[in-house]
């Protein structure tokens, strides 16, 4: 068996902060509970471990005692849950991931210079609700070229569109040629609203996926980043598995010891999580990894103003807790096996 382990895979600057924050947060307040509203990230292995930690997440603002410490949750929160979290005295601590902001920043500037804002996304995702609260009079949202006819447009000319960061940059693709062919007007945004890390992680996926004969995403089934990877991959003509952990394998998939497997994950999924699948296939096989790098990452975000401001008080360096991502390190303790580095731009080189 040969394992393709993507580089970039797993854990972006964004997702990093989110968690970290909330784990300097229980230590920060551990006097009391740390509540955070929503998932903090779209992975069960990462909201339970944190359960375990004593952190309680929330849907509703009621849940937290008033004058609590509640955290955003990455995907962002609207206008009108910041105030409902003001109302009730509570401690807010903002893990929105800063590239989620950007979007909020471009409705809100976009409503108002009176644009009509097409956002494309999935209507009900955590992320997609709250970049809708900052302007809900001027904000639709498309989630396919068959919502297009039912929009109520008041002006073709004064329309612009946005995305959801974590966006299959296929399926977004499709959805933007259709509202330019509808309004060849629309204004674009100054850059593409889906993130560095979920283009990358899509990237390296449709470069490796036509090598192999399965590709498996290691990643949680509301994880919509991760969702676009297995959808990448039957783009290009190789099936591919979302699977939590190494729990959900299913040895059906195989067909035998001869394939070559691509193994990567989405932007919430923790690297143990991805060793654990392929400690286990080859155990099954025996085989070897090949570590492929298509995109090297170096992204780091600075902790957020409101955690900062509590650290300080309590006599903390924020300064010493910057947050920074790189690629992760492969080591054969984790892996049980030592990973062959091949960039794969010079492979397609030879």
């Amino acid at each position: 068996m040969k394992i393709l382990l993507a580089n970039p895979r797993g854990f972006c600057a964004g997702v990093r902060m989110a968690i970290d924050v909330v784990d300097q947060a229980v230590d920060v307040f551990s006097e009391q509970p740390v509540f955070v509203y929503h998932e903090i990230v779209h992975n069960k292995h990462v909201v339970g471990r944190f359960r375990d930690k004593g952190v309680v997440f929330v849907e509703s603002l009621e849940e937290v005692p008033e004058g609590g410490t509640v955290v955003f949750s990455a995907h962002g929160v609207s206008p009108a849950l910041r105030a409902g979290a003001e109302k009730r005295r509570l401690n807010t601590i903002d893990a929105t991931c800063p590239l989620v902001t950007k979007v909020h920043s471009e409705a809100v500037r976009y409503a108002k210079q009176g644009y009509q804002i097409l956002l494309v996304g999935h209507r009900n995702h955590q992320e997609v609700i709250g970049t809708a609260g900052e302007a809900p009079e001027a904000i639709q949202v498309v989630e396919s070229p068959e919502d297009i006819p039912r929009l109520t447009i008041l002006d073709p000319n004064k329309l612009v569109y946005l995305t959801q960061t974590t966006l299959s940059t296929d399926d977004a693709a499709v959805i933007i040629r259709a509202l330019k062919k509808a309004f060849p007007n629309i204004k674009e945004p100054p850059g593409s609203d889906i993130c560095y890390a979920t283009t990358n992680r899509q990237h390296a996926v449709r470069q490796l996926a036509p090598e192999c004969d399965l590709v498996l995403v290691v990643g949680s089934k509301n994880s919509s980043n991760s969702v676009r990877l297995t959808e990448i991959a039957a783009n290009v003509g190789t099936r591919g598995v979302l699977l939590d952990d190494a729990g959900e394998i299913d040895w059906s998939w195989f067909t035998g010891a001869e394939m070559t497997v691509l193994v990567t994950a989405g932007a919430s999924a923790p690297e143990d999580l991805v060793a654990g699948v392929c400690r286990e296939i080859l155990g099954r096989f025996g085989g070897e990894i090949e570590l492929r790098d298509v995109v090297e990452e170096d992204v780091e975000f600075n902790l957020p103003i409101g955690l900062r401001r509590a650290m300080t008080e309590r006599g903390m360096d924020p300064e010493a807790k910057r947050l920074r991502v790189t690629s992760p390190v492969i080591t054969q303790e984790m892996y049980g096996a030592t990973p062959l580095t091949v960039s794969a731009r010079k492979r397609g080189e030879r």
